[in-house]
């Protein structure tokens, strides 16, 4: 999600030079626990990804990459070959229309939009659009667990939505020991939990679907590139199902990573 360059460049740059770092603790506290178990980064292999991507959504069905695109005035959705990065198929959104988060759910494709309270139903094989759905707020992640949708709004609650007309089923507040979670981003569900990227952090996220705990979490600051500026935040999770991949990447990042966690 990105909030205007104008209206973060001077608090990002006061704090860079305060404490040498990105702006990596803006809206939350997270702090290591032993209630939050830390899952290893194990990197197996890398692919290019495209550094004029401003990545707000990405998911892996049928051998391919779908990825969606933000910025106002460049905003699309796309199709990308894995291994080479290159652009299969494209659909660019209207000129003051800002992409978000990008789901599947039984063959249709949702983008939600930033701030038109809109999202975009397509047709995955060619990104043609068969309908539009209509929400309140703001639209940041996007996700399914196979039978609704699951939406961020930049705060720390997710919703549950209704899979023909996207109304509201429940939410979760997501919470850190205790402690609510705000900025949740781009959401993917693997294996029974919410995966969440957090706005401005290098943490990713594994969230109890039933009472929104953070169950662990996965430091990922080593990966983030030297070259990313403050807007060029991790935002981009992604699982192959079938063969058990995960893969993440950010804003603007060249690399797309294929990790795996051992959990033991």
């Amino acid at each position: 999600m990105m909030k205007r360059f104008s209206r973060f460049f001077l608090y990002g740059f006061i704090l860079a030079l305060v404490s040498g770092c990105s702006a990596a603790k803006v809206n939350n506290t997270l702090t290591p626990e032993s209630t939050v178990q830390q899952l290893p980064l194990n990197i197996v292999a890398t692919y290019p990804h495209d550094v004029q991507a401003f990545t707000e959504g990405l998911l892996f069905d049928r051998g391919a990459l779908y990825e969606s695109i933000g910025l106002t005035g460049h905003s699309a959705v796309r199709k990308v070959e894995l291994k080479s990065g290159k652009v299969l198929l494209e659909h660019r959104l209207p000129a003051d229309v800002f992409g978000e988060g990008l789901a599947l759910l039984n063959g249709n494709l949702l983008q939600l939009t930033w701030k038109k309270e809109l999202a975009y139903l397509y047709h995955p094989d060619d990104f043609k659009q068969i309908g539009m759905r209509h929400y309140s707020g703001e639209g940041w992640g996007l996700t399914s667990d196979g039978k609704s949708w699951i939406s961020s709004n930049g705060s720390d609650t997710l919703t549950w939505r209704d899979e023909k007309t996207f109304a509201p089923q429940r939410t979760v507040q997501v919470t850190w020991n205790g402690n609510p979670v705000k900025n949740l981003n781009e959401l993917e569900w693997i294996d029974g939990a919410v995966w969440a990227n957090v706005w401005y952090e290098n943490w990713i996220l594994q969230i109890d679907p039933r009472d929104g705990k953070v169950l662990s979490y996965i430091d990922i600051s080593s990966i983030v590139p030297r070259s990313a500026d403050a807007e060029d935040v991790a935002n981009g999770i992604a699982y192959d199902r079938k063969e058990k991949r995960i893969f993440i990447t950010g804003k603007r990042w060249p690399v797309l990573y294929e990790i795996n966690i051992d959990k033991q």
